[in-house]
Formats: C-alpha cells, sequence, structure tokens
C-alpha cells in the first residue's frame, strides 16, 4: 500500500465517488490480506458492508418473474482463495467494464446464495432472485416463453446499476427437469437462456448458483465471464470456519461460555466436516437446545451431535481429551472419569 491510496481514499470521499472509495477500500483490504493481516482486511471489509458510506437509494422495481431478497443475516465465513476470487468479482462489478456475468458453483451449503447477498451488501445494491417455479411450466413451449420473458424484464430494469439479478440454482431451468423427456422442449429451453444471457446488456450484472456444474452444457458455461468453486475448503479451514461461526453466535447467546480449544478440538475429531452452512445449523441448534444454566451444555450437545461414541471413556481420552474436557462432554464428575479410566 502506498500513500496515493490514502490521498484516493480521502478525494473519492470528498467528492462523493461512492464506487471509487469503496473500490479503493478493497483494494487496501486485499492488500492486507495479501501481506499476511487477514484480519484487519475482514475488519475492513466488515466496516463497509456493515456502513453506508452515502446515502444509498432503494429501487423496488415490478418484476413478477422476480421476488426481492432481503439482506438482512450473517455472511458464512469463506476461505481465502474463495474470499480472494469474490473481491475480484466486486472489483470487476465497481469498474464497470462489461464483466457481469457470474456463475457460484459448488455442494449445497458452501457459501454461495450469503456470499451474493453479501456481495448485494457490500456494493449497496437491491437483490432480485428469479422466482424459478413461476417460470417452469409443463405446458408445451411455455417455459421458454416465460424465460424470454424474464430476460424481457432484465433489459426494462430503469436503473440495473442499483440492483444484483440471482439465478439461485439456475439448474432448474438449464437441465429442465419438468420436461427432460422431451428433448425438443429441452433444447427450446436451452436456446432461450442462452439467448436471454447472450443478449444482456453490459451494466446488468446477473449472478447464478448451482449444485450441477458437472451436468451443465459447456454452451452454457462459456456464456459466464468467470465461474467460481465454492468447494475449496481445507479440513483446518473449516476448524477455523466453525469457530468463526461460533464466535458469531456466541454473541447473542450470552449465556454459553467460552471454550474454543474444546470446540475446535472436537471438531477435529470429526471424520468428515460439514461445510459451513451445514455447520452453522449444527452449531447454531446446540447452542439453542443447550441448558442455559450450564454455560458449556452447547458443547455436550454439539459433540452428541457429531459423534456417535459419547459415552467411550476410553475413547474420547485417547482421541485427545483431558479429564476436565471429558467431565463437560459427558456429564460424568471428573472423579468418576479418573476411577473408570484407572479401571
Amino acid at each position: 500500500m502506498q500513500k496515493k491510496d490514502i490521498l484516493n481514499l480521502i478525494k473519492f470521499h470528498a467528492e462523493h465517488n461512492e464506487a471509487g472509495f469503496r473500490n479503493e477500500a478493497y483494494n487496501i483490504a486485499r492488500y492486507f490480506d495479501q501481506s499476511g493481516d487477514p484480519q484487519l482486511a475482514e475488519y475492513i471489509m466488515a466496516l463497509m458492508s456493515g456502513t453506508n458510506t452515502f446515502v444509498p437509494q432503494s429501487s423496488d422495481y415490478d418484476l413478477p418473474y422476480f421476488s426481492k431478497i432481503s439482506l438482512i443475516g450473517d455472511p458464512l465465513p469463506l476461505p481465502t482463495l474463495i474470499k480472494n476470487d469474490v473481491l475480484g468479482i466486486i472489483n470487476s462489478i465497481s469498474h464497470n467494464v462489461g464483466i457481469n456475468k457470474f456463475l457460484f458453483e459448488g455442494d449445497p451449503g458452501t457459501g454461495k446464495t450469503e456470499t451474493v447477498k453479501q456481495i448485494a451488501r457490500i456494493l449497496e445494491r437491491d437483490l432480485y432472485a428469479v422466482d424459478f417455479d413461476s417460470v417452469i411450466d409443463s405446458k408445451l413451449g411455455q417455459t421458454s416463453k416465460n424465460i424470454a420473458a424474464v430476460f424481457q424484464e432484465i433489459r426494462a430494469l430503469p436503473d440495473p446499476d442499483k440492483v444484483i439479478i440471482l439465478f439461485d440454482e439456475i439448474d432448474a431451468i438449464a437441465l429442465d427437469r419438468v420436461n427432460s423427456n422431451d428433448l425438443r422442449e429441452m433444447g427450446r429451453v436451452t436456446s432461450s437462456v442462452l439467448k436471454g444471457l447472450d443478449g444482456l446488456a453490459e451494466g446488468v450484472v446477473l449472478i447464478a448458483t448451482t449444485n450441477l456444474f458437472g451436468q451443465f452444457d459447456k454452451a452454457l458455461t462459456r456464456r459466464f465471464d468467470s465461474i467460481i468453486n465454492f468447494n475449496r475448503y481445507s479440513r483446518d479451514e473449516l476448524i477455523d470456519v466453525a469457530e468463526s461461526i461460533l464466535n458469531e453466535l456466541l454473541s447473542k447467546f450470552k449465556f454459553a461460555g467460552r471454550n474454543m480449544r474444546l470446540f475446535r478440538k472436537i471438531v477435529a475429531t470429526m471424520d468428515h466436516i460439514p461445510y459451513p452452512g451445514e455447520l452453522k445449523n449444527i452449531i447454531k441448534t446446540s447452542i439453542a437446545f443447550s441448558d442455559s444454566s450450564n454455560e458449556y451444555d452447547y458443547l455436550r450437545k454439539f459433540y452428541e451431535s457429531v459423534k456417535s461414541d459419547t459415552a467411550d471413556l476410553k475413547k474420547l481420552q485417547d482421541d485427545g481429551f483431558s479429564v476436565r474436557e471429558i467431565e463437560i462432554l459427558t456429564g460424568v464428575s471428573k472423579s468418576q472419569v479418573s476411577r473408570e479410566l484407572k479401571s
């Protein structure tokens, strides 16, 4: 980072140049992340997503095939590789150079849809998602007509620079499950999607998500400017993500105590660590269902949710848990744990 970066930041703020200000802030965040200070980078990103630098103007449009998505919520933590790709997308949108079609692919729970919401929050844009239930029609030829109408609604947007269009689970139309036995109808639907993407104006930002990328036709994938794989979590990164999720939840459940060392040990013993979406549900449920008079009861419930051998004291010891930690996870007193382990 150089002096000019700070000067540009001040200049853009003074000129009320929101796009320039945000772009410079993201570049500074990227610099800190690449320089070995990811916490400061994440802090800058959180500030940018949680505050309105300038006064945004919300736009509500009459879009029969779309639903406006609430941006309230907490983004799922992302590993560095994916986070850097997302920062690149934010930069490309801010640069407004016509790179505007993005595909997020990966297993359920990897954070695809939540990341789209986070991008919309950061760029202070409204998010509109296609309602595929109203688009897909079993009547011959109607689905392709509805798809054409969807893209016509997008083309008619008066202020496309204020919105992001979301095709969540685009495979609903890309693979056309309704008419999978009619090859001619499948061809019409696919052609309508390809034609719509080809005719998308450069000022319109469209992000699609899918869990079934491997089944996509290459003609469709070529229509996207960038494809991001959300499955790129290492085991260590998933443990870090679990800790981040727990920290965020503990700020809301004041009765629960912090024992991050024990929590990380539990996650590390899991044969398969699930992706963030499922992880968050398991952790949140464990805290919500725990006894509020026992600050560590949620750890016991969490362990019971992810392991099948909760009553095996010897197995717990072999997994590296201390006598005190075994007491927390089983409810068996330390003295009794010690006696049984010695016997």
